[in-house]
């Protein structure tokens, strides 16, 4: 009989280290939260009776609260009424199962292709998992074309290697790990390098916008463009600020050859700022005004090529490091037979999936979706990704390879489908896995961390209920895992396609409570 989820995860820390708690940090990038722009709507006056036969004609939806039922019985008639009192509108898919016991508990359009939101990043987690295990890494190399000579001149080529690294991003103080990679590279005595310095993403696809993505989502940090060789999640920060009379514009993280042109004008007394940032093929051109006693103005910026911004915030860190590159920034594959000079390995992909699940991170779901599908001869490509993942499903999970389809590996992408079903079974496959218990603890917790953090409180799901989320404009979904009253682990799936999604969440919420107080007797 598998051990209640309690058990499961004092074990997954005990003997993984894994912290059982993600960060409580929130990021500007968590989940997939694509919300329609704002439009101005002009609004008349309403007389008070016809406020009052407005109230009366639309009365408030009554609040669901969650129950303590006794049985398995009476434990669907309730999750029934619930969904029941939800269903205004839009489609449901839920299933609930007890994976101490093995039966189902409840279902209502179990097999249901609906689209998954952020709770994709569940099928992402158990493919990477199932591919490199809780301790797999993936290097970002270094590598040279030419000699290296006794005065440390390399009379050739310097290549930076890409390999989906999500976390490659700028520290507090400015120090990032592309400095860390430098100052290696000048210690093996590397001083010169006569050729370019040169960007090899190739490990990925080209395309940088999944399949799918709406247009609205692309100018946000959490659609960020897709590449072997990202940093800082693809977003650079444009800073603007008024010094001396003069508009000081500068962008961060510092990359080389990634050219800023200002048009900003500083008016004088003003603290107001109107600034416009625009993308071009030679860099960002950055126009309009600032205040002189306006504070610094930050802007963030969605990159479009963001493997040429790292291989350009890379030649700065060897800059910095005493390392002079004579030529110029260019993208290429590395030549077979190049000699490496350092490497840079990622955190362990246990500490990479626990911050993806527990900030929604869409970055670090596309690249490791993406990494799960390469290999010798392979590119990493959402396409051949969606087709492991299908063969995982049939052949480990026990699911029909037309139960899932991801066009991402975020749940961003309107073309996802997976059913409640699928979701089940691989919450079920994954506690009989070896890294189920990490995966596990990769979940936010109900009433305490991450994206559940101000959900459940209160009820028996606090502490308790661990569940990946998911919110678009279409879409509220929790998949996860919950310990019952009478200690059974239970594996549910609840999800939701349409316009009513926070009555939808509290639906959600009154279900998982109600699963964490239930007793089979």
């Amino acid at each position: 009989m598998p051990l209640p989820l309690r058990r499961l995860l004092l074990l997954a820390v005990a003997l993984l280290g894994v912290s059982s708690a993600p960060a409580t940090a929130q990021r500007a990038t968590r989940g997939a939260k694509a919300k329609s722009r704002a439009k101005a709507t002009i609004v008349k006056p309403v007389s008070r009776a016809k406020a009052r036969t407005k109230a009366k004609a639309a009365p408030a939806a009554a609040a669901i609260h969650w129950t303590s039922p006794s049985g398995a019985d009476a434990l669907a008639t309730d999750l029934g009424a619930m969904l029941d009192r939800a269903s205004r509108g839009g489609r449901w898919g839920v299933m609930v199962v007890s994976l101490s016991r093995g039966d189902t508990l409840f279902t209502r359009n179990g097999d249901q292709q609906l689209l998954p939101a952020s709770t994709m990043k569940l099928y992402t987690s158990a493919l990477a998992f199932d591919r490199f295990g809780a301790n797999g890494r993936f290097s970002t190399d270094v590598l040279r074309d030419g000699a290296l000579g006794a005065d440390g001149t390399v009379r050739g080529n310097l290549y930076l290697r890409g390999a989906g690294d999500p976390a490659l991003s700028e520290r507090a103080g400015g120090e990032t790990p592309l400095h860390a990679l430098a100052r290696t590279v000048a210690a093996t005595g590397v001083r010169r390098v006569t050729g370019d310095l040169v960007g090899d993403a190739s490990a990925f696809e080209d395309r940088g916008v999944p399949e799918g993505w709406r247009r609205r989502y692309l100018g946000a940090k959490y659609a960020a463009r897709v590449s072997a060789l990202s940093f800082n999640e693809n977003v650079a920060t444009v800073v603007v600020r008024a010094e001396n009379g003069r508009a000081v514009v500068r962008v961060t993280p510092d990359a080389e050859g990634f050219p800023v042109r200002s048009n900003v004008k500083v008016v004088a007394g003003s603290r107001s700022a109107r600034i416009g940032v625009r993308q071009t093929d030679d860099g960002l051109i950055v126009s309009g005004s600032i205040g002189s006693r306006s504070a610094p103005r930050s802007y963030a910026v969605v990159l479009e090529d963001p493997a040429l911004y790292t291989t350009g915030a890379f030649r700065a860190a060897l800059r910095d490091a005493g390392v002079q590159v004579d030529g110029t920034l260019r993208l290429a594959t590395t030549p077979v037979g190049s000699a490496r000079v350092a490497t840079l390995p990622s955190a362990t992909l246990a500490t990479l999936i626990e911050k993806m699940n527990g900030e929604s991170n869409n970055h670090f779901a596309e690249l490791l979706f993406r990494n799960a599908a390469r290999s010798s001869g392979v590119v990493g490509s959402a396409e051949n990704a969606n087709t492991m993942l299908r063969r995982f499903m049939y052949e480990k999970v026990g699911v029909e390879p037309t139960e899932v389809r991801a066009a991402d590996g975020s749940g961003l992408s309107t073309l996802d489908r997976v059913t409640p079903r699928s979701m089940v079974k691989l919450l079920g496959y994954s506690m009989r896995a070896p890294w189920g218990a990490t995966l596990a603890a990769s979940l936010p917790v109900a009433g305490e961390t991450e994206t559940l953090r101000r959900r459940m409180k209160a009820t028996p799901a606090q502490g308790n209920l661990r569940g990946k989320t998911g919110t678009t404009n279409d879409v509220a979904s929790l998949g996860g895992l919950v310990t019952a009253r009478n200690g059974e682990t239970l594996a549910f799936a609840f999800i939701y396609n349409g316009s009513d999604r926070w009555r939808a969440k509290s639906a959600m919420d009154a279900m998982g409570a109600t699963l964490a107080s239930w007793s089979r007797n």
